[in-house]
């Protein structure tokens, strides 16, 4: 698969004067919890109405979606409003019954990512069609498995492709539900620059007060659109209570977010410097999480010292750490005297957390 400007051509037929939005619940309820939402959304930037029809849960005994009956509420808040609807499928079953009721927008989950053979099957039931298919990245992160699913379903003459960045699951705790991991998706942007890329602040976030934080962060790197789980009574959803907001609330959002506009090569500058700048943002937030994880990790160390009576400075072990890292930063054209300045400063810093716990 190759990166070609045709990849866009679904998206710029929206013709649209702001990032493309996709919103509605998480899950379908009842029909007059949809109908209701696609009203209150349908003359707002949202161009699709989303719904969850089958839930994959995490572990069984929750609320799983009403299934097909559900597919009906979406055709018929189509009828009424003309929004084109979107719905998630994890096989060939789902692929037959989305068609069957014209769902514009069909998503491979999440879940459904990281199986080849699941990609496989739903990618044959879609062989050639005109509908937009967008993939959500996998749980774990892995690029290449991302690729890989978009590559099948390129392979089954699908033209119309886009990827949702929705986070990725870690087992440490942080602010986040899914950790957005951005530099996975800026390195999927940069090797197919002209792939829709959407992003779902939603799963990310886990919960609503910082959905509007992440939506302008994906602007300022670019991103084609967002996907945002949205209810007119949140806090009462059968599912995901905690990350919806309301479509008041969307408007807001929308009002508020910073959107960049190509108009002229001096545009085209800040827009490309912003973007590097934000990049350089997330890094440098990751670079001060990564440090802090060191330092609990001395932490302990200093602890495990203390109790056995050992002294902090263990000048052997300090040499061996300076050269495995002197050889790395060359690799990573890093000179020298900067990875020399930076793990001195590392050390020092352990150090001195170690002695704060020796001196207790």
């Amino acid at each position: 698969m190759e990166n070609k400007k045709e990849l866009r051509n679904w998206l710029n037929a929206f013709e649209l004067p702001h990032p493309l939005v996709i919103a509605g619940p998480c899950s379908a309820e009842t029909e007059s919890q949809v109908l209701n939402i696609a009203h209150q959304l349908k003359d707002t930037d949202a161009t699709v109405l989303r719904a969850g029809i089958w839930k994959p849960r995490t572990r069984p005994g929750n609320f799983e979606g009403v299934g097909a009956l559900g597919l009906k509420w979406l055709q018929k808040a189509k009828e009424e409003t003309g929004m084109l609807t979107a719905t998630e499928v994890a096989n060939a079953t789902h692929v037959r019954l989305a068609l069957e009721h014209d769902i514009d927008v069909l998503w491979i989950g999440a879940r459904s990512t990281v199986s080849p053979f699941i990609v496989q099957e739903i990618a044959d039931a879609l062989q050639g069609t005109d509908k937009i298919v967008l993939v959500k990245n996998p749980v774990n992160p892995d690029l290449p498995l991302w690729l890989g699913a978009i590559e099948r379903l390129h392979s089954s003459d699908i033209k119309k492709l886009g990827v949702i960045h929705r986070g990725f699951s870690t087992y440490e705790k942080t602010r986040y539900r899914n950790n957005p991991e951005w530099q996975i998706p800026i390195e999927l942007q940069n090797r197919f620059p002209d792939l829709p890329l959407i992003l779902d602040p939603s799963h990310i976030a886990g919960r609503r007060d910082i959905i509007f934080d992440l939506c302008q962060t994906a602007l300022d790197l670019n991103y084609d659109g967002l996907m945002v789980e949205t209810h007119f009574d949140p806090d009462n959803a059968w599912s995901d209570a905690k990350q919806q907001i309301t479509p008041t609330r969307l408007v807001e959002i929308m009002d508020d977010l910073k959107i960049r506009k190509e108009t002229d090569t001096e545009a085209d500058y800040r827009n490309a410097l912003n973007t590097l700048r934000t990049q350089i943002d997330v890094i440098d937030h990751q670079l001060i999480e990564t440090l802090g994880k060191r330092m609990k990790v001395a932490d302990k160390i200093g602890e495990l010292k203390k109790a056995k009576n050992v002294a902090i400075l263990q000048a052997r072990r300090w040499n061996e750490i300076l050269g495995k890292m002197i050889l790395e930063g060359e690799q990573n054209q890093l000179s020298e005297e900067f990875v020399l300045r930076i793990f001195k400063a590392i050390h020092q810093e352990s150090i001195n957390h170690q002695e704060k716990i020796m001196s207790k």
